[in-house]
């Protein structure tokens, strides 16, 4: 029999994804657990396995496009008897048991995002998304959506009795804004020339956003979707019909044309929100420091030829790594966060070293969890797997989740240093730049030197100038000298 896999919510407050990549076409066998296909959410790149064994009828939703969650995306013939279909329930709970070990689990109620509002999650099994960035729970509950009205006069609909059950609303369908008083809606009828009481308007929260962002008002929408709801064709249709029309309509675009649109979406647009929300929140701080880093460059030459490391990648971002860890671990409270909720400075007295690493969907910043605990080969593997993982798109949101302090490596696209934004939820970032050959007084002597430039940003709230300028010093005076790191260990 056929059977269609609905797009799971991941459990990730999802609405919706893009199908990036099939891994099956039509005819192709399938087995239960077996990776269909790769989708991107806001957060990350996420691959869905298949629940059945069977042979793909067709797939429904091509590469590229924007799935909502519960559309179904691909048919699969089975084995199966017409007797032996589970219920819609049971189905929905079977594929979403496949994909839960995917990604983290959903906020609890009323949990805060970290660097949504400047804080940290209340709660510890809060997982924060694509650099501390992501959708906050409220507590409030929306009431039952009514069933709109097809006419714009007559009396207004029954009201329930107090002790009569509300009707379960269908699952693809989106409630109306709540009223001040929800027990009883009223709609008079009005003239058309008075000003007509409020508005219902069906629309899913993706669909809201959108119209908020081309500048839509739903009201003035007439829905072409189930039950009168209104769709993204129904915005853009909206959207197009009150831009200005130009006396001369432009000349079709050359093959050389000048300008082209990317749309901002997926991990992208998640990183866009994070930027902003931390540029506007915390109040930032930027401080540099020129170093002598000739000893880390020989240190790195050292450590290659060592059989510890004739496996892994060693390069001097692994001894910035272990520096920023020390001095970490012998300055606190940059390795903080700031609970606006509760009004406390979270110290963390364990280090989720974050690497921010540049992907062409945008930027990712995952960390090495615990890395204050790892030896210096075992933080080389990790530093080596996880940018390995990144550059390839399969960073996952819980390798993404709970970071503490996080270093951008410049350096390797040619640059000196700049003013790196914090990743939301922490207190600060270091900026490591290019490595070049300068002239360098050296005991009174001008000599040629490895130089570097760091860089750190950090929350103003938390760190001063003297604690921020004694934890860069002390990261400089390590990569100068890489026995430091040994002494402060």
């Amino acid at each position: 029999m056929r059977r269609e896999f609905r797009l799971p919510d991941v459990g990730e407050g999802l609405t919706e994804a893009e199908i990036v990549r099939w891994h099956v076409q039509a005819g192709d066998e399938v087995k239960v657990n077996q990776i269909v296909v790769e989708i991107e959410t806001a957060k990350s790149i996420v691959e869905l396995p298949i629940p059945w064994d069977g042979v793909v009828s067709g797939l429904l939703a091509d590469e590229g496009r924007t799935v909502e969650v519960g559309r179904p995306i691909i048919a699969v013939d089975t084995a199966e008897e017409p007797g032996e279909t589970p219920s819609p329930a049971e189905a929905e709970s079977q594929a979403k048991a496949l994909v839960d070990d995917l990604v983290p689990k959903p906020p609890a109620e009323g949990a805060v995002e970290p660097g949504a509002h400047g804080s940290p999650a209340p709660k510890e099994e809060r997982q924060s998304v694509l650099v501390g960035y992501g959708v906050k729970t409220g507590a409030t509950r929306r009431r039952p959506r009514k069933r709109p009205d097809t006419t714009t006069e007559g009396p207004p609909p029954a009201a329930p009795s107090a002790g009569a059950p509300a009707a379960e609303e269908p699952p693809t369908t989106i409630p109306a804004e709540p009223v001040a008083n929800p027990k009883r809606v009223e709609v008079a009828a009005a003239p058309v020339h008075e000003a007509p009481g409020p508005i219902t308007v069906l629309a899913k929260p993706p669909v809201r956003k959108l119209a908020k962002d081309l500048g839509v008002d739903l009201t003035t929408v007439t829905g072409t979707g189930p039950q009168g709801s209104i769709t993204r064709d129904d915005v853009h249709a909206a959207a197009a019909a009150q831009a200005p029309v130009p006396e001369t309509a432009p000349a079709p675009a050359a093959p050389g044309q000048r300008e082209e649109r990317v749309p901002i979406k997926g991990v992208r647009r998640m990183m866009a929100q994070a930027m902003v929300a931390s540029a506007y929140t915390a109040p930032h701080v930027t401080e540099f420091l020129q170093i002598d880093v000739t000893g880390t460059m020989e240190a790195v030459r050292r450590l290659r030829a060592l059989p510890d490391f004739a496996e892994v990648k060693v390069s001097p971002l692994l001894l910035v790594a272990k520096a920023v860890l020390t001095a970490a671990r012998r300055h606190p409270m940059v390795n903080s966060s700031w609970d606006e909720q509760a009004q406390e400075i979270v110290v963390k007295h364990y280090v989720n070293l974050g690497i921010a690493a540049a992907t062409p969907r945008g930027l990712v910043v995952p960390n090495i969890k615990d890395a204050h605990t790892l030896s210096l080969p075992d933080l080389a593997r990790s530093l080596a797997e996880l940018t390995e993982t990144a550059r390839a798109g399969r960073t996952q949101p819980a390798e993404m989740a709970g970071g503490t302090i996080t270093i951008t490596n410049v350096g390797v696209f040619g640059v000196d240093t700049g003013t790196p934004i914090i990743n939301p939820g922490e207190a600060a970032i270091l900026a490591f730049g290019q490595v070049r050959d300068l002239p360098w007084v050296v005991d009174g002597e001008l000599a040629v030197r490895k130089v570097t430039t760091l860089s750190l940003s950090f929350d103003h709230r938390i760190v001063d100038g003297e604690l921020g300028s004694r934890f860069l010093r002390d990261v400089g005076d390590m990569l100068e000298d890489p026995l430091r790191i040994m002494a402060w260990s």
